[in-house]
């Protein structure tokens, strides 16, 4: 339909993907060179303060830790309920549809943005899941372009059920409460202008994806480890079945399981029919009591939670670095700098633009919606409501910059990753190529609609 437009855009993404691949460190150096930059940054900018930065680093570095908490269980109840075994084994059945390489990247992406939709943490399985089977199934569809299909999403959440500064700002006596108030959900992740902007990248994402795609050189999809002996297993399973223990019983029924699931489903329910908005904590206990239900028992659930933890450990070891990148950035007054800049030459018309802009650029030094809302929210929101700015719509306009510049921050690209056996390098050339449009278009999209 586009041929040259494909071949050109094909060409960049070779062009793109060899260079990454060639330059990009792991996501850990990454996160270690950035916490020298800032720090030697900041300490040029304070240069009669050196032992004040340190200081604010090492006390910055556990500050997160309950939100570092919330984040993983939302990864982890996600991942749990993505391996009940009817979603597997529907997100299978859908795998057969993709028979050609264009068609691959485009299901793969649609299932990922429902998956990511409701909560991240979901989508990293989901995404995963998908994009093995689809990959199972056609030699001919380079996986490392799959995975970054199932990847791309991200930049949707912060529209979702999960959006991490959506439900703070939603959350009762939140930390900006006293200057903004309390911001009902229907003005941010439901808000007209945050479903338009959420259509127009579910539309034209996939296609510029499938438009990547290499004609030569294909990677195709290698299982990471041998297959199980299943021989092995059904000799277990019959020796469980012969003689059970109590113990064995009690891991294995049902019954447990579905009797607390249920307890924290209706809990759920009760607090949402008595006018309680989405929040992270509310989000968590959801998806943990679906898992509990959905789950055949206990002992499936528990080793659900196993396998998802192999892959949070990389979120788990680099988000100390972030908070600890976050502290210096405040403490210092090289986020503050930043963000005053980009305050100061704009209009009310354009305030939700350059916010957006600014969000971006945090991000990637402070990978975390959360956090960055921390830093950013205090010095955001005072200044766009003094000219007038919607504060539900300066929230959004940092989500969304959050959410654009994961696409080129690879911390959340680590759970997938670890899930399917790839690199960031493998990935992240498409991904660059990727964010340019999705800037180009979102910032477009805010300023009418924000």
């Amino acid at each position: 339909m586009f041929p040259r437009g494909e071949f050109l855009l094909t060409k960049l993404a070779d062009l793109f993907a060899k260079g990454v691949r060639r330059y990009l460190p792991d996501a850990f150096v990454i996160a270690v060179l950035m916490t020298l930059f800032v720090l030697v940054i900041a300490i040029f900018m304070n240069l009669n303060q050196p032992a004040t930065i340190l200081k604010s680093w090492g006390d910055g570095f556990w500050t997160y830790l309950a939100f570092t908490m919330q984040m993983v269980l939302l990864l982890m109840t996600g991942m749990v309920l993505a391996a009940v075994p009817f979603i597997n084994n529907f997100l299978r059945s859908i795998s057969g549809f993709a028979n050609t390489p264009k068609k691959a990247y485009i299901i793969t992406f649609l299932v990922s943005a429902a998956a990511y939709y409701i909560n991240w943490g979901l989508a990293v399985v989901v995404g995963a899941i998908i994009a093995k089977e689809i990959g199972k199934r056609n030699s001919n569809v380079h996986f490392p372009l799959l995975v970054a299909s199932a990847y791309a999403p991200t930049v949707l959440y912060t529209a979702g059920l999960s959006s991490s500064i959506g439900l703070t700002v939603a959350t009762p006596d939140h930390f900006l409460a006293s200057v903004m108030g309390v911001i009902p959900t229907s003005e941010t992740i439901f808000a007209p202008g945050t479903i338009l902007i959420f259509l127009a990248l579910v539309i034209t994402m996939p296609i510029f994806l499938a438009l990547m795609s290499p004609k030569e050189n294909i990677k195709s999809y290698k299982p990471l480890h041998f297959p199980k002996d299943e021989t092995a297993l059904e000799q277990q399973a019959a020796t469980i079945e012969e003689a059970p223990t109590p113990a064995q019983s009690l891991e294995t029924t049902p019954i447990i399981g579905l009797l607390i699931g249920a307890i924290g489903l209706l809990y759920v329910i009760y607090e949402i029919a008595n006018g309680r908005d989405l929040d992270l904590n509310i989000i968590n206990l959801f998806f943990l009591s679906a898992g509990l239900f959905l789950h055949r028992s206990l002992g499936q659930f528990s080793n659900a939670f196993k396998e998802a933890a192999g892959s949070i450990s990389p979120i788990i070891l680099q988000f100390p670095f972030y908070a600890g990148i976050i502290a210096i950035l405040t403490s210092s007054g090289l986020g503050a700098s930043i963000i005053d800049w980009m305050i100061s030459i704009a209009s009310p018309a354009s305030f939700n633009v350059f916010t957006y802009w600014t969000a971006g650029l945090v991000n990637i030094l402070a990978p975390s919606g959360g956090g960055q809302w921390a830093l950013q929210g205090p010095l955001q929101v005072p200044a766009g409501m003094a000219i007038g700015v919607d504060p539900g719509k300066i929230a959004m306009a940092v989500g969304w910059g959050d959410a654009w510049t994961n696409l080129i921050q690879p911390f959340w690209a680590l759970p997938i990753l670890s899930v399917v056996g790839l690199h960031i390098r493998d990935i992240m050339g498409y991904c660059i190529l990727l964010s340019i449009w999705v800037g180009v278009l979102t910032s477009i999209l805010i300023f009418f609609l924000y």
